[in-house]
């Protein structure tokens, strides 16, 4: 059926509606692909470009900043500063020949340095980054930065590295940090993803390595963007570590530095302890060496001459070192004596200079004797006969259970490197250690500390503080981890008789202060000073008879390694005792005249915080303090400390 006109014209209006509806749909839609077409060609183009060459993300370690180490008044000992280095990541180089060549057309980089880095890739993995050079100028930072289109691979970071403001002062005690090895690796069940960052700085020895994982902290990680040239094309996102945590010693660098300079010249070691914490103020061995050296790389010829070196440098004598501990240890027979009920204060014994013993001569210091002595008189005068013959009444395992109480023959728990036991020598030890039986010489022979018997400096100290006590001072090095501040060492009473330990105190304090004592030359004058304290000579040789009868030969005319090792403890003020102090200079002869000064000058430098006045000291000494107190500024001053024995 034919439709009417008007029917017909109204469906061609509807059509030609619907039409354009849909051109105009069809042209809007090409429009919006027409833009973003130029959008993703010229606005986009270079993100675009940069997948199609292969872009991808990558993961990166952030290292954490270390930890920070101070002293007791907030002094920095181990500090972190800004390092810029040049690293390489072999997937991301390409030919890694020819970008290595480039770089070295652009900085110094010696030949060696770039076998070094390629032997070093062959370790790793190739997504692991290599360092190239370090410590590098921020002139050559700059050099790679602009190039870093040729450079494939490579990239210029600023990272932390640590340093020792106060250089060889604590060295000991601080220790220092080195690049991990794959030595360190070997020693790790599980090691820290960290430890694959190049030239990542772990604790080598003393508190950074006792404490390195508080010190080391979490890493952080980045996600960064590369493109197949292993050019870092942007940062995407990144998530910060925790720093370590700062560590505040008890030590304090003041007297610290006084001791390391009062030390000069000499093979020997300084312990200062506080008595009612038992903190340790001062921990000095010389001679020393720059921690420095070892976080920057240290050379060969500085490596060698350290390590070469007969007065030991690298050594803390503190605790590594063990030493026959001479008179020292005659407060620990005395005491043990007492205890036993075997033998009284007042009880006396015959010096003629010699005890017989199995048909062994055992001689006195003084080759004419003592006569009569008592127990105080014995400390006083320093009679080794007395010694003899009641070490032979109590018997060694006495003798070794009372060492042990005071501090000898025990492993003490501070965080340094290496720290010795001792030997308190016993029946049980010589036949375990030996398979032999103890002997009677063995007791008389350890009655004045020498033998089997060892300590370390810090280990008189001890001795020295427990005996001022009566309690069990116990030594503390850190005094807070993080802000977390450590137990206390000021320890409990011991239970030893308190009249036993005046008489001991008193006889220690006649030494120094009263004419005949031994370390009378030494005394301090001030009024509420005064030390109480004990010499002490090791020998490290056998004096044979032969000798004895044509005369003992000096020590000053003997080789250094065969004089007498010279020894001191004390503690002060007698009336109120603040610090506990021990000394020991390698063979340097007598412990009165060698290392009673030191111990003395040491201590007023305790007491007064800082240098003494002259009246200090006996009168005849006035020009000899002042001269030697002029050259410990002088030397303070300059930030130097006794890395050369005189």
């Amino acid at each position: 059926m034919k439709r009417p006109p008007k029917e017909t014209a109204e469906s061609t209006r509807r059509i030609a509606r619907r039409s354009l509806l849909i051109g105009t749909a069809q042209l809007g839609m090409i429009g919006v692909l027409g833009w973003r077409m130029r959008s993703m060609q010229v606005e986009e183009g270079e993100i675009y470009r940069n997948l199609a060459e292969e872009n991808r993300i990558n993961m990166r370690l952030i290292p954490p900043s270390r930890g920070l180490i101070f002293d007791r008044n907030g002094v920095p000992l181990a500090v972190n500063e800004q390092n810029y280095r040049i690293i390489i990541t072999r997937e991301d180089a390409g030919d890694v020949d020819d970008t290595l060549d480039r770089l070295a057309r652009l900085i110094s980089l010696p030949d060696e340095a770039i076998e070094d880095v390629k032997a070093e890739m062959a370790r790793r993995p190739g997504f692991v980054p290599v360092t190239v050079a370090e410590r590098v100028p921020w002139e050559d930072v700059a050099k790679v930065t602009v190039n870093t289109p040729a450079l494939p691979g490579i990239t210029a970071e600023v990272g932390l590295s640590r340093h020792y403001p106060r250089g060889s002062d604590t060295a000991h005690v601080v220790g220092y940090v080195g690049p991990v090895s794959d030595y360190d690796l070997s020693k790790m069940d599980d090691p820290d993803p960290l430890m694959q960052i190049p030239r990542f700085q772990i604790g080598k020895t003393g508190v950074e390595a006792k404490f390195e994982e508080e010190l080391r902290g979490s890493a952080g990680t980045k996600r960064i963007e590369v493109n197949a040239a292993g050019r870092v094309m942007r940062e995407i996102d990144r998530e910060e570590g925790k720093s370590g945590a700062d560590i505040q010693l008890t030590i304090d660098s003041k007297l610290q530095s006084y001791a390391e300079a009062r030390l000069e010249g000499e093979s020997a070691s300084v312990v200062v302890m506080d008595l009612e914490t038992g903190d340790l103020r001062a921990v000095a061995s010389a001679p020393t060496f720059d921690p420095n050296l070892f976080v920057r790389g240290i050379s060969g010829p500085d490596w060698r001459a350290l390590n070469e070196n007969k007065y030991r440098p690298l050594s803390a004598k503190t605790v590594q070192g063990a030493y026959p501990p001479g008179s020292t240890f005659k407060m620990v027979v005395a005491l043990a004596a007492l205890e036993s009920g075997l033998v009284g204060p007042e009880d006396t014994e015959y010096c003629p200079g010699y005890t017989e013993v199995g048909g062994t001569r055992f001689h006195c210091w003084k080759r004419g004797g003592h006569g009569n002595v008592d127990m105080h008189r014995s400390l006083q005068e320093s009679c080794d006969v007395y010694y003899y013959e009641v070490s032979q009444k109590i018997g060694i395992d006495r003798i070794a259970e009372m060492a042990r109480r005071l501090g000898v023959g025990v492993e003490h728990d501070v965080p340094m490197s290496a720290v010795s036991t001792g030997v308190a020598p016993d029946t049980q030890w010589k036949r375990d250690r030996y398979g032999e039986a103890w002997r009677i010489g063995d007791t008389v022979n350890a009655s004045i500390g020498q033998g089997y018997v060892l300590a370390t400096p810090l280990q008189l100290a001890v001795m020295t503080a427990r005996l001022a006590t009566g309690r069990d001072v116990r030594p503390r090095l850190i005094h807070s981890v993080g802000g977390v501040i450590q137990p206390s060492g000021a320890g409990d009473p011991m239970g030893l008789n308190e009249n036993y330990l005046r008489r001991v105190r008193a006889a220690m304090n006649d030494v120094s202060n009263a004419r005949r004592g031994t370390g009378f030359r030494s005394r301090i004058v001030a009024e509420g000073m005064q030390m109480a304290g004990k010499s002490g000579t090791s020998q490290v040789r056998r004096i044979t008879a032969e000798e004895r009868a044509r005369g003992v030969t000096s020590n000053a005319d003997l080789p250094w390694e065969r004089r007498d090792h010279a020894l001191w403890v004390n503690f002060a003020p007698y009336d109120n005792p603040r610090f506990a102090i021990s000394v020991i200079v390698e063979h340097g002869g007598g412990g009165s005249s060698v290392a009673a000064p030191i111990a003395r000058d040491v201590t007023l430098q305790a007491l007064y915080d800082g240098p003494p006045p002259l009246e200090a000291y006996p009168s005849n000494l006035h020009d000899e303090i002042a001269a030697q107190q002029k050259r410990i500024e002088n030397h303070v001053a300059r930030g130097t400390t006794s890395s050369d024995r005189a």
